[in-house]
């Protein structure tokens, strides 16, 4: 009579359970995480709400949201906020790009020291940067004042549209733009599309423009939002200088209407948080495209006719 024994369970099931275990942990504690961050933000963010538009005594009132418009300086100094942020990107990425690509096709041991100089706005605290500018402002006028040098002291001083705050600016923004091309950079096989480029008969000009440039559209749009930001948000080098941008306007209007400036400061942060939104949506659309087979693309590149 043959003995019966009993069949041994498959020895993949147990290290299937533990698989499936070890994957549920860190989905929860990534909710876990993921919820307390939001806590985090979204707590302060209705906190602020309410101040704008509760009043003790009075009820529920829109009427810090209502008034922006019509505010005392809120569309000049808005306006001048928006003018220095476009010179702003336009010159930093009218000095980063060209010098990031020239590293990148015929000088690649240069890009720790590119870097380096990019990266110092980080390490100089702003007060010092504001302290050497306005030292430098007011040495000029008095030892160059019989030298053609004295009119660009004046004029980029012009409280209309203060230029030395674009040039400060810039400063400040270089670290993220270097960060946000030089991402965009590592992502493209930049000499590879040069060179095919030049072998067409295309001039040096028009590589840039129309082979590099399409390619970092993420990367522009990543630097200049950055840089947006950067100046929406500046108040201590403007307020030092004695100017009035969008961010000292607020802190200006802060003690007469405490409600509208957080009002707008809330407004500010909820449109920088949509543009941030849309930005990475198109990034990763773009990059999704870039990554699909076009459809009418040769299956080989056999070079015969």
């Amino acid at each position: 009579m043959a003995a019966l024994t009993p069949t041994a369970p498959p020895k993949e099931a147990a290290p299937a359970a533990l698989s499936v275990r070890r994957r549920s942990r860190p989905r929860v504690w990534r909710g876990a995480v993921l919820a307390l961050a939001g806590i985090y933000f979204v707590v302060p963010l209705l906190a602020s709400f309410v101040f704008t538009v509760h009043t003790p005594g009075q009820g529920v009132s829109f009427d810090a949201y209502t008034g922006i418009l019509s505010a005392e300086g809120f569309r000049s100094s808005l306006l001048l906020s928006l003018g220095l942020a476009a010179c702003t990107i336009a010159l930093s990425l009218l000095l980063a790009v060209p010098a990031l690509v020239a590293v990148r096709l015929g000088a690649p041991r240069l890009r720790p020291v590119v870097e380096v100089v990019c990266m110092l706005p980080l390490v100089v605290p702003p007060i010092a940067l504001v302290s050497g500018i306005s030292t430098v402002l007011r040495w000029g006028p008095e030892h160059l004042s019989t030298t053609p040098l004295y009119q660009t002291f004046i004029v980029v001083q012009n409280e209309s549209f203060p230029l030395v705050l674009v040039i400060a600016y810039t400063v400040l923004a270089l670290p993220f733009v270097y960060r946000s091309l030089d991402a965009g950079l590592r992502a493209v096989d930049v000499p590879t599309l040069v060179e095919a480029a030049r072998n067409c008969g295309a001039g040096m000009p028009y590589v840039i423009l129309r082979v590099v440039l399409p390619n970092l559209r993420s990367a522009l749009a990543g630097a200049s939002f950055l840089t947006l930001a950067l100046v929406l948000g500046e108040y201590t080098i403007a307020a030092l200088l004695g100017y009035q941008p969008f961010a000292v306007w607020i802190v200006t209007v802060s003690g007469s209407q405490a409600q509208m400036s957080v009002a707008v400061s809330l407004l500010s942060l909820l449109i920088a948080w949509a543009l941030l939104m849309a930005l990475s949506r198109a990034g990763a659309r773009a990059g999704a495209e870039a990554q699909a087979p076009s459809p009418t693309a040769p299956t080989s590149l056999s070079g015969k006719e």
